[in-house]
């Protein structure tokens, strides 16, 4: 039976959208086209009537990650994005988590599509916690690489496990102060 444009669209969306969160759980290479579409609810004939490789669905996936990454944290501010990110739920929480803490490490052995699209999304990030000029740009790289390390090294760790726990504690402990002492070394300076 043939279904509508409409439909055809919406199932493309949806097959998308569970492969975005699939991806953060399991990896690129975690998980195969058959397991991707049957967690959708579809065949895998069905897949390269709607994309011309996994590549192409990888780069559709993580885009949309992206993308609600931003819609997310554009409401928190610095101190908040920050604590939020250095948590155990966000720890515990791969599938709709960080796409870099997620998929960093894969993407470094994908094709160029996915590796720029990495790279355009990190560059749309850093310049949305805002920098003025080089150094501060700088500090915020260095920041978002601790984090990520942090949410990496933390998962990377047994369910329950105490240690992962003190990752992030120590993490946030470390930024939050280093980010007071910086505003503080700012206001003083005035």
């Amino acid at each position: 039976m043939r279904v509508s444009k409409q439909q055809a669209e919406a199932n493309r969306a949806h097959i998308v959208e569970t492969s975005a969160k699939l991806f953060r759980e399991k990896g690129y290479n975690g998980i195969g086209v058959a397991d991707l579409m049957a967690q959708a609810g579809f065949t895998a004939g069905g897949f390269y009537k709607n994309f011309a490789s996994k590549t192409d669905l990888m780069v559709e996936a993580t885009a949309l990650c992206f993308e609600q990454s931003r819609q997310t944290n554009t409401t928190l501010d610095k101190e908040a994005f920050i604590t939020q990110y250095l948590s155990p739920k966000h720890r515990d929480n791969t599938g709709n988590g960080c796409v870099f803490a997620a998929l960093s490490h894969d993407a470094a052995r994908q094709e160029d599509s996915v590796k720029t699209l990495f790279e355009n999304g990190l560059e749309t990030f850093i310049q949305s916690i805002g920098a003025n000029n080089a150094a501060e740009r700088e500090q915020n790289i260095a920041l978002f690489a601790q984090m990520v390390g942090a949410i990496t090294l933390a998962r990377s760790c047994p369910e329950n496990s105490p240690l992962a726990d003190e990752i992030l504690t120590a993490c946030l402990h470390q930024i939050l102060g280093e980010e007071k002492s910086s505003e503080s070394s700012v206001t003083d300076e005035e």
